[in-house]
């Protein structure tokens, strides 16, 4: 029998498996669909200096995490221990709740974008969205809840194989690539042919990179099973900077086998058309599996990091203490099991909506986006509380970059999924409220009041938005 209770001891990873988690969680669909999305916008020049500027925000955000983990040592499950430290307990329950949020929306993502890759094979499975579509990936669901279910360790193991597993098809990707790359085409790519000025190609990608690189704060979500809390912050750079590696490197070298206006026309994912012009038909079903393979991966990846911000959010009393549960094998099952349940619900709400693919893909980044713009700027905040100490003004350079970058792509996701967002946070206040009830203590504090007050506006004007046709869905 399962033995549940609130407290268990946290199994321990090493930091190879903290950076699998980092980089299991990063690379997913996104990936495989670069080099058309890219081609669509801009040529080489555009693609290196937009990987460049969203590379080098991101990492300002990475050392943020990285600093933290050194300095706060104490905060546990990442974006939500420091938008609580810093903020208060209703925004960092926001946090959790938003960044949960954000996982389940990209998971009812991932097992859309499978059984859309499998339609092509299997034509009941369609775009992702029919019954049997719907079906399958109900079943995957819950196989991979009786996995991660089973422990932590063996999860975390599955994660770290998956995580080789995925990145070696990328790998020989690019190998193959460089093999049948020609420098005359990569030059007439140079420039991309396309009208806009460099700088709103730029821009247009930029917005790409953004579901890209949610993920970066996988070893920081998953901060209490580290041996050292050093490890948090190398896991982090050292996951970092292999994913982008490989992003920049998917990107560019596809931009040296086919003309820009033949890979912006591919289907998606549009590495599948690349390698096949390279190595002919059986290129486009080994990209077709590895995707696959990728994208099971960072369901895992973002299954585990959901539940656990969950669970220490309930340890502390901004949730219902059935989220605190953890059986013998140190899994999270309250968290896990309402996560399991919110994706089901959110299938089975895709067959009913032909948009469901985009919103759910937009509605990940626009949640995710909310926790790192706060972890950011806790990061502020901790570099003034320790302005006298070694290496503060550093902190300072890479938290006011991170804020500031975090912003920007905030504002650019658009102010539509923010309204979408406050949905499904402004409803999840009941939860908080709930746990401090039960505590015997009041819900908000007078600032706190406020934040609710403007959340619950925002939810209001998205429901207007929606009823009159201003928003659709």
């Amino acid at each position: 029998m399962t033995d549940d209770r609130a407290t268990a001891s946290p199994t321990k990873v090493s930091t190879l498996t903290l950076s699998t988690f980092v980089v299991g969680s990063m690379v997913g669909a996104g990936v495989f669909s670069l080099p058309g999305t890219f081609a669509e916008q801009t040529g080489v020049a555009g693609s290196a200096i937009a990987w460049a500027v969203a590379g080098g925000g991101m990492l300002m955000l990475a050392l943020v995490f990285h600093q933290l983990a050194q300095r706060r040592p104490q905060l546990d499950a990442g974006v939500y221990s420091y938008a609580r430290a810093g903020f208060g307990r209703y925004l960092g329950f926001l946090s959790a709740f938003g960044y949960w949020a954000s996982a389940c929306a990209g998971n009812v993502f991932y097992w859309v974008f499978i059984m859309s890759t499998l339609g092509a094979v299997i034509p009941g499975l369609g775009e992702g969205n029919t019954p049997l579509a719907v079906a399958l990936s109900s079943a995957g669901l819950w196989v991979f809840f009786l996995l991660i279910r089973r422990g932590t360790r063996e999860a975390a193991a599955v994660n770290r194989i998956v995580s080789v597993a995925k990145v070696l098809p990328i790998v020989v990707f690019i190998a193959l690539c460089l093999f049948a790359f020609d420098p005359a085409v990569f030059a007439a790519n140079l420039s991309g042919g396309a009208d806009l000025p460099l700088f709103d190609q730029v821009r247009g990608t930029l917005l790409v990179t953004v579901f890209a690189f949610i993920g970066v704060e996988g070893a920081s979500a998953y901060s209490r099973h580290a041996r050292r809390r050093q490890d948090v912050g190398r896991a982090t750079v050292l996951g970092f900077l292999s994913v982008l590696a490989i992003f920049m490197s998917v990107t560019i070298v596809s931009f040296g086998i086919l003309p820009r206006e033949q890979i912006a026309a591919l289907q998606q994912p549009s590495m599948a058309g690349v390698l096949e012009a390279v190595v002919g038909p059986w290129g486009a079903g080994f990209i077709g599996a590895a995707l696959i393979v990728a994208v099971l991966g960072a369901y895992l990846s973002w299954t585990l990091m959901a539940a656990e911000v969950l669970l220490v959010a309930a340890r502390d009393g901004d949730l219902p203490p059935v989220f605190a549960r953890t059986n013998a094998k140190d899994v999270p099952v309250g968290a896990l099991t309402m996560s399991t349940v919110l994706v089901q619900v959110l299938m089975i709400v895709v067959l009913f909506s032909s948009d469901a693919f985009d919103v759910a893909l937009n509605l990940t980044s626009a949640l995710a986006l909310i926790p790192y713009f706060l972890t950011a700027a806790f990061g502020l905040r901790v570099a003034f509380a320790d302005r006298r100490g070694p290496g503060t003004v550093g902190l300072w350079v890479v938290a006011a970059l991170a804020t500031v970058y975090t912003a920007f792509l905030l504002y650019a996701a658009g102010g539509q999924y923010v309204l979408i967002a406050l949905l499904i946070l402004v409803p999840g206040t009941i939860l908080f409220a709930l746990a401090r009830r039960r505590q015997g203590q009041r819900v908000f504090t007078p600032w706190e009041w406020v934040v609710f007050a403007l959340a619950f506006a925002g939810a209001v004007v998205a429901i207007v938005f929606i009823a009159t046709g201003v928003i659709t869905v």
